[in-house]
């Protein structure tokens, strides 16, 4: 399994895309801020959208994709299921 993912700092804040196949350790990372790049930098470490690939080449190739839309279509995307924007990492975490 792989997964797309979507990282924000707030409500309508910056948005970041991403794609792993171990969604609760790329987002702890993120959370922990020990990747040195852009969602160190901006504080990205809410998980506001997720969604499920059978493979990585999958999830990369649906990640480059929307990083290609426009921003009304990520906000869109992310307030069907996440209308409050809650950081879903709770939700994946085990325990």
């Amino acid at each position: 399994m792989a997964w797309v993912y979507i990282l924000t700092n707030r409500k309508f804040g910056t948005l970041y895309i991403g794609a792993t196949t171990d969604l609760v350790q790329r987002v702890w990372q993120h959370k922990g801020e020990f990747i040195p790049a852009f969602t160190k930098r901006y504080h990205l470490n809410r998980l506001v959208y997720f969604e499920e690939h059978q493979t990585i080449y999958g999830a990369m190739q649906r990640e480059r994709t929307m990083k290609h839309w426009k921003a009304e279509w990520k906000v869109a995307l992310i307030e069907k299921d996440n209308p409050e924007w809650d950081d879903l990492y709770w939700v994946i975490a085990p325990g």
